[in-house]
């Protein structure tokens, strides 16, 4: 869908809370985006070494820092995801919403260093990323920041003789996702979890040996209508929106509502979230 019918249906959506009153308008503009909400999950396999048993991984997503999200509310969320003392934070795309249009300089950085993840930081492309000219600038912002980028490629998560994969793909809609790659010279028996910007990528990554895969990019549509549900969701994230899906006989797939909002600003019954993971063995 193009920006034009992006915007048509947004301001429909809009009509409709003008039509449900004047004050949930203003809830929706002012006061639900920044209700930020905690969602816990544990991810449960026999795939998990007991070593790992415990570990905690924190999920966010889609920023998109700019006119509707400053680095002032970055900067409070950095405080409150160090409040739930993750060992590993996974950032699963869209930094800032116009990249060519930003003021880049070291505050954006700063922030970021701000964010403790003992075990390891992580990132992934986003189509806003990529967009805008951003593909270098948003990478060294991430790289000063202390995050690790995975674009087709993975990590090794250790302890002691004991490991899992954390993958990474480029994004879908403006990179050159390779999966196969990503996953090149894994053993396809670890417990293996992959960032991949786009959740509706899901259909293809269940033909790989994936077990986790950690999403954004719908933001939950943003806007959500009783009894209609979401309004609009970007392209490939149309199938699979918010929340978590079992797909095929072994995807795991958690879609985060994510944090910020992108061409209008509002959130109505899809308060932005965090998702704090907890890994438990079952060996």
């Amino acid at each position: 869908m193009n920006r034009r019918s992006f915007l048509k249906k947004m301001a429909a959506s809009v009509l409709a809370l003008f039509g449900v009153g004047g004050g949930t308008y203003y809830y929706a503009r002012e006061i639900e985006p920044g209700m930020l909400k905690l969602h816990k999950e544990t991810l449960t396999s026999d795939k998990i070494p007991k070593s790992f048993d415990g570990l905690k991984i924190l999920q966010f997503s889609d920023t998109h820092v700019g006119f509707h999200y400053s680095l002032e509310q970055l900067d409070q969320l950095s405080a409150e995801i160090n409040s739930h003392d993750p060992d590993i934070v996974l950032f699963t795309g869209d930094l800032v919403d116009e990249p060519d249009q930003f003021e880049w300089d070291q505050r954006i950085k700063n922030v970021l260093k701000k964010i403790h993840g003992p075990e390891g930081k992580f990132w992934i492309y986003g189509n806003h990323d990529h967009g805008g000219y951003g593909t270098e600038i948003v990478r060294e912002a991430m790289d000063a920041g202390g995050f690790k980028l995975l674009q087709n490629n993975h990590a090794i998560l250790t302890k002691g003789d004991d490991s899992i994969t954390l993958a990474g793909v480029d994004d879908v809609m403006l990179g050159r996702p390779d999966l196969s790659k990503a996953l090149e010279g894994t053993d396809p028996d670890a417990f293996t979890m992959v960032m991949i910007h786009e959740p509706d990528y899901a259909d293809k990554a269940k033909q790989y040996p994936i077990d986790v895969q950690f999403s954004g990019h719908s933001h939950g549509g943003q806007v959500q209508i009783p009894l209609v549900g979401h309004i609009y969701t970007p392209a490939y994230a149309e199938k699979y929106v918010e929340g978590n899906y079992r797909i095929g006989d072994r995807l795991q797939l958690y879609v985060s509502r994510g944090i910020g909002t992108t061409r209008l600003p509002y959130r109505f019954l899809c308060a932005p979230e965090i998702t704090l993971f907890q890994l438990q063995s079952k060996q």
